[in-house]
């Protein structure tokens, strides 16, 4: 099957009096819409207006209907209707685009294939006279010899240089320090560096992403158990004083962290 890129759509079309008219029918704007499908659907297919699911396979009403997600009787009521407006003609099964070369300009598309083709192979050849000469060349990549798979390459290569820009980098325990001191908290650096050393940087399943974050989180906990000694505490007749104070551990505070986390803190 031909590998043409667009075809010829006029502005006019939607104004059309046959588009019109088709738009008022039940399901007008559906049946519209198909005959959009159709038209680009016979530019891939580039069989003189015919249109082909694979080179000997034509399309039907139900399997363009299955490739295109329309329901098959709409899709049945758009062949007929576009059948009795001269748009379409269907021979031996086959449905056909009426008039296609002479506003599709055929030609001028197969010629634009076999360009592309001459275009392509000398592109090649010049890759594997450098191959066999064994001199690395860099080719300046132009609209003649860049080829679509060339082009999603690059931008594979522009991803992964940013992803590996955005790598986290895990921070030193006097950097942890410093930042505590900046916030004067009460944080614990080196207990924070072992913690997360030990566990490989990540909080819960999740790769850290922001230890900063983890460090204010922690603060944040910190401040809710402040580790007061019971005797320092007034004394109170609060029933609930007959229990002892719970004391976080680091596996408290990473829970604690998770659930921070996932609420955007």
């Amino acid at each position: 099957m031909a590998d043409v890129k667009w075809i010829k759509f006029y502005v006019s079309i939607l104004t059309s009096p046959k588009i019109k008219r088709i738009r008022r029918m039940p399901d007008g704007n559906t049946i519209a819409l198909i005959w959009a499908f159709l038209l680009a659907q016979a530019g891939e297919s580039n069989k003189e207006g015919a249109l082909y699911f694979t080179d000997e396979i034509p399309y039907t009403p139900e399997e363009f209907a299955m490739q295109y997600d329309f329901e098959v009787d709409t899709v049945r009521l758009a062949v007929a209707t576009f059948e009795k407006f001269g748009m379409i003609e269907v021979f031996d099964g086959i449905i056909y685009i009426k008039n296609w070369e002479e506003y599709q300009n055929t030609g001028g598309l197969e010629k634009m294939r076999e360009q592309n083709r001459i275009r392509q192979a000398r592109f090649k050849q010049k890759l594997l006279s450098v191959k066999q000469n064994n001199v690395t060349v860099t080719l300046p990549v132009t609209q003649g010899n860049a080829t679509d798979i060339d082009i999603d390459i690059d931008k594979d290569k522009d991803k992964d240089i940013k992803r590996s820009n955005s790598r986290f980098t895990p921070p030193t325990p006097e950097e942890i320090k410093a930042y505590c001191k900046e916030r004067n908290n009460q944080v614990d650096a080196e207990r924070f560096y072992d913690f997360y050393s030990s566990k490989g940087w990540m909080v819960g399943r999740n790769k850290m992403k922001d230890w900063k974050a983890c460090v204010r989180t922690w603060e944040k906990v910190s401040k809710t158990n402040p580790h007061d000694k019971p005797e320092d505490k007034p004394k109170s007749t609060n029933k609930f004083n007959q229990y002892p104070q719970r004391t976080y551990t680091a596996q408290d505070y990473a829970e604690i962290e998770r659930k921070l986390l996932n609420k955007g803190l």
